[in-house]
């Protein structure tokens, strides 16, 4: 059985956040993805400590799509360095599981 994953990203904004998420999920990278607005960012960039209210994106895929998913992000991701963090997981209710396998599943059209 495929494995799942957890991929992590942030946006700027909910509009962005909305509209990444919409189209990994049409295009079957993404069986679903979870915004959580008003994340609250402090990172050093370029040599300065920055802060960002951001909208973190919680994506559930499977590990046969990853590179496919990780490609989409860097083309469709506004920031010059997008993060993403790809999590296996390593337990969880199989229907659910195999609920992301079948939605993110290539051999099926979006």
């Amino acid at each position: 059985m495929e494995q799942a994953m957890l991929v992590l990203t942030n946006m700027a904004d909910a509009t962005s956040a909305r509209g990444l998420a919409r189209a990994l999920v049409e295009r079957r990278l993404a069986a679903c993805v979870n915004l959580l607005p008003g994340v609250q960012s402090v990172y050093r960039w370029q040599g300065a400590v920055e802060e960002a209210e951001e909208v973190t994106l919680l994506i559930k895929t499977s590990v046969d799509r990853y590179d496919e998913l990780e490609q989409a992000i860097r083309q469709l991701h506004p920031y010059a360095l997008p993060e993403v963090i790809a999590v296996p997981v390593q337990a969880g209710l199989q229907p659910y599981l195999d609920w992301i396998t079948q939605e993110t599943r290539k051999d099926i059209n979006a």
